[in-house]
């Protein structure tokens, strides 16, 4: 999570959308930087607006606006997925050896066994009550949130490629296909709301 205070302006690092890669080409410019833990790091917008937001809005007596990005449902879980095939991965977080097929089966269960507990989009973004995110931008359209950031913050940016999940298939079976929809409904909603 970045704080830019002069500019009030917010950045929420959803997992899995470039926020590493964005709070290293950014984090010199925050008034504030949360890099670890990763609890604090991702903070979600319920946490935000309940606990961050109101003390930043009362030191400063004024509004902050919160941004963040979202990426397309799918594509997101194959960033975990793949991610989570890294040697250095924890044996019971570990998708080594698994397909992309059986991680998503695995994530559409209730409980969700511990390599596919990655959470979701929508709960990160959503509010339990009251406002959410203010600007919600396309991971798949970065170009244009750096263009906002840009203007926002007076800046040329330019993001490093960091943090970046290994390549591998991400296929699934129609079934599967299927049953992510249904189980990730909520995410696919909200994802369908950005404009491209």
């Amino acid at each position: 999570m970045l704080v830019f205070w002069d500019q009030r302006l917010v950045f929420l690092a959803t997992p899995k959308t470039g926020s590493t890669a964005i709070s290293a080409a950014l984090e010199s410019l925050a008034a504030v930087s949360i890099q670890r833990p990763p609890l604090l790091k991702h903070t979600t917008v319920h946490r935000y607006r309940r606990f961050i937001g109101p003390f930043l809005e009362a030191a400063s007596k004024d509004n902050f606006t919160l941004v963040a990005l979202m990426r397309e449902p799918r594509d997101w879980l194959g960033s975990w997925y793949r991610f989570r095939q890294r040697e250095e991965t924890a044996e019971d977080k570990s998708t080594a050896g698994m397909s992309f097929d059986d991680f998503v089966r695995a994530w559409c269960q209730d409980p969700r066994p511990a390599f596919a507990d990655v959470g979701s989009q929508a709960r990160f973004l959503r509010p339990r009550q009251g406002q959410g995110v203010d600007r919600l931008f396309r991971y798949e359209e970065i170009d244009s949130f750096v263009q906002y950031l840009e203007d926002r913050l007076n800046c040329e940016i330019i993001l490093p490629r960091l943090n970046v999940s290994p390549p591998g298939l991400t296929e699934l079976s129609p079934e599967t296909e299927a049953m992510l929809h249904r189980a990730a409904a909520e995410d696919f909603a909200l994802y369908r709301t950005l404009l491209p």
